[in-house]
């Protein structure tokens, strides 16, 4: 046989689709793993022509499900941004849309005890050796699909998953507000000195106002990644986000060897726009603050889910330039929290209180849906 064939998974999973596969199919050593990882999705090539990638960050993402290697979790969870450019996967940080596939996907392989009308599924995410706790419909042994559950950026709608990512703060670094304070000043090459606050939670993530970037906050994906001046004033706020937190030793390298993580956004003051997939109007009365996600040098058609975490737990945390664009009435301690993306609103659940000279996440939940598109065996090509 010149060809060996592996199961797979593709799942639709909140807002991103993914590869999904088990852990005992892949080889052990981690290098040859990511190479046959990288042969599944065809990377590198930016058609991922010869592979199941779908040539997009929001479709390039692998989602490797196994035992549990801690007593208090049911499975674990690994997730990898495969690259599309280089021969790379990008270990970094979690992805919260590909994690609401992760308990489904858990349920319909056997993997855990099943309980109708809810399984509970404790998931051990290694990436952040974090746990999430997954709530999922199971109907006659398999996760429910159908259902009224709505979340913008997918068409139609989908049986409800609770994801509760409250024990994730300082997912990546120990601390929920990495630096210790609720704002620092970074340098920038074109525009010189600026506020943004840098927070860890679920994943971490460095915000900056959009006016002082020059921009509306309401811009649309396309606006963005037509702009290469903006995109690279973007990407030096990441890349120097990520040398302040050690994530990387030379801000300058951050986009090879972190290119997913810190995720950066600019955030604005409530307002009207046009969904840019519907032209639908999303009115400013509906949220709480407008927010842009860059993920993988481009902007987000949606927003994270691991980044609507973050985001949320920054909008509680007093003083933080997300904080200072709500409305002052909105800035107080009420859970429910709406976030204006490029594509609709997104829906938290959030809550942190400071306590003896520390900010804490005490909640932090989501919902969304995901579905099984299809599954089998994917061909790659033997090594001669």
């Amino acid at each position: 046989m010149e060809q060996e064939k592996i199961r797979t998974v593709i799942m639709r999973a909140g807002t991103s689709k993914g590869i999904f596969l088990r852990a005992e199919d892949l080889p052990k050593d981690k290098d040859k793993r990511d190479q046959v990882i990288l042969k599944i999705f065809g990377s590198p090539d930016v058609r991922q022509i010869d592979g199941l990638g779908g040539a997009d960050p929001l479709t390039s993402k692998v989602a490797i499900i196994g035992p549990s290697s801690r007593p208090d979790a049911d499975i674990d969870y690994t997730f990898g941004q495969v690259s599309y450019v280089a021969p790379t996967i990008d270990y970094s940080g979690n992805c919260g849309n590909i994690s609401s596939g992760v308990a489904p996907f858990a349920v319909d392989e056997g993997m855990v005890k099943l309980e109708e009308p809810y399984t509970t599924v404790r998931v051990h995410n290694t990436n952040t050796n974090s746990i999430l706790v997954q709530k999922v419909q199971v109907i006659n042994g398999k996760a429910k699909v159908l259902g009224d559950c709505k979340i913008a950026g997918v068409p139609g709608t989908g049986a409800e998953i609770s994801i509760d990512f409250s024990q994730t703060a300082g997912a990546k670094t120990g601390k929920l507000l990495p630096t210790g304070n609720v704002k620092d000043k970074i340098q920038i090459t074109d525009l010189g000195e600026r506020e943004v606050s840098i927070v860890d939670a679920a994943n971490p993530m460095v915000f900056i106002k959009a006016e002082d970037l020059g921009l509306t906050g309401i811009e649309t994906p396309e606006e963005i990644d037509g702009n290469p001046r903006m995109l690279d004033i973007l990407e030096e706020i990441r890349a120097k986000a990520a040398q302040i937190i050690c994530m990387v030793d030379d801000w300058k390298e951050a986009k090879q060897k972190s290119p997913a993580f810190p995720m950066v956004a600019f955030v604005s003051p409530a307002a009207d726009y046009k969904d840019f997939t519907t032209g639908q109007q999303i009115r400013e009365e509906d949220m709480d603050f407008v927010s842009r996600l860059m993920y993988m040098q481009i902007m987000h058609k949606t927003y994270a889910g691991t980044g609507t975490i973050c985001t949320g737990a920054a909008a509680r945390i007093e003083g933080t330039v997300v904080n200072e664009v709500m409305k002052e009435k909105d800035r107080g301690k009420a859970s429910i929290l709406k976030i204006g993306h490029p594509a609709g609103i997104i829906t938290i659940d959030v809550k942190a209180d400071y306590e003896k000279g520390n900010w804490n996440l005490k909640k932090a939940a989501i919902n969304r849906t995901a579905r099984r598109i299809m599954e089998g065996y994917c061909y790659i090509p033997k090594e001669r």
